[in-house]
């Protein structure tokens, strides 16, 4: 018998965040050792009266590959991936690792090319293309695992009850309580929609973008579980200024530690970091990583810990974030990246703001609109 976290889980992103309809195609990836995850997700998809296919991953997969494998290898995607992303209507990725460190000795320039990889730019092209127009629709779910937990500094089952909470999964009916907040922060991107000019101020802060043109997104469950941002894609050119970011950057398992960029006209001229400088330097080298695809705020009060796993950590109230590279189409960014890598700043200390079209916002954590 499956256990009923794992079927609430399942049940809120099959007929929730997807909401999956009678012969829809739905790809399923995850961990080989989230099985019992898996299999609750492939009961829904059929309960739906869908058609599930499911991908368990093998353990130490990719590590075999940036040890042994040759420059084509490593930029290799098979056809059969593409046909996947080209074709199915749903997508649902368990995040969960075995070992969230086994990436720690790869030469930063290796991982570079691994990720740079031409055909995986185009994969992220096709997935946010299609996700923009309403073909295709993708969630991730979180899998407590023992890897996670430890870098949470929790006992797998302290963690498993912050995941619990913080995916609503307490309540007697999860979807109800989304629904909810998808309503409440609707109201937030009606305003902000309106708005033509951000300006972001706090320690060692002071940047400004426009977002004229740009749509505000409501991230309330269908994408992401759990959830709680809103967030936009900032016209490509018009970045200017400095920002430190206050919680360590996670690539690929990797630390990169106090953060410091600056950008003139949409780019990044100087960056800097106390630990893992050589990988943040290599990752400004990918084509237009050195571009914020994304400028969010996070909205869920109930994540109050960094945890050193964005899927949380974005969404903690209190917080902005900004990603480097790729943008999603549905704000209108033109930006176009293999990578979105999402890195976070604390707004509740004294003097943080945000300001629209000079008029403030947000302060100190709080929204003020």
């Amino acid at each position: 018998m499956i256990n009923p976290f794992y079927e609430k889980l399942a049940n809120l992103a099959v007929n929730y965040s997807l909401n999956v309809k009678k012969g829809d195609r739905v790809y399923i990836v995850g961990p080989n050792f989230t099985q019992e995850l898996l299999q609750a997700l492939h009961v829904e998809v059929i309960k739906a009266g869908a058609h599930s296919f499911v991908r368990p991953l093998m353990e130490g997969g990719a590590e075999i590959l940036l040890k042994f494998g040759t420059e084509d290898q490593l930029t290799y995607v098979d056809e059969v991936v593409f046909k996947v992303y080209k074709e199915f209507d749903c997508f649902i990725q368990i995040l969960a690792d075995y070992n969230t460190r086994k990436f720690s000795l790869v030469d930063p320039a290796i991982m570079g090319k691994w990720r740079a990889a031409p055909k995986r730019r185009e994969l992220a092209e096709i997935m946010s293309e299609r996700h923009a127009s309403g073909e295709l629709k993708w969630v991730v779910v979180p899998y407590p695992c023992q890897s996670h937990a430890q870098e949470a500094n929790m006992d797998l089952f302290s963690f498993s009850k912050y995941v619990e909470k913080a995916l609503l999964l307490d309540k007697e009916d999860p979807a109800r309580e989304w629904t909810q907040i998808d309503k409440e922060q609707e109201k937030i991107v009606k305003i902000l929609n309106k708005v033509e000019h951000i300006k972001v101020i706090g320690e060692d802060t002071d940047l400004e973008f426009s977002v004229k043109g740009r749509t505000w997104e409501n991230c309330s469950g269908e994408n992401n579980l759990p959830d709680g941002e809103v967030f936009t894609g900032p016209v490509e050119d018009s970045v200017n200024g400095k920002i430190r970011f206050t919680f360590p950057g996670i690539y690929s398992g990797r630390e990169v530690k106090n953060i410091y960029l600056e950008f003139k006209e949409g780019k990044v001229i100087k960056a800097t970091a106390d630990q893992g400088e050589d990988l943040l330097k290599v990752i400004l080298k990918i084509e237009n990583a050195d571009i914020i695809g994304e400028f969010a705020i996070g909205t869920n009060y109930g994540v109050t810990t960094f945890i050193k796993n964005m899927l949380f950590d974005e969404k903690m109230g209190g917080t902005i974030h900004c990603a480097l590279g790729l943008g999603l189409p549905e704000t209108g960014s033109k930006n176009v990246s293999a990578i979105h890598w999402d890195i976070l700043k604390d707004m509740k200390q004294p003097g943080s703001k945000i300001l629209a079209d000079n008029k403030v916002i947000y302060e100190e954590g709080n929204w003020k609109i």
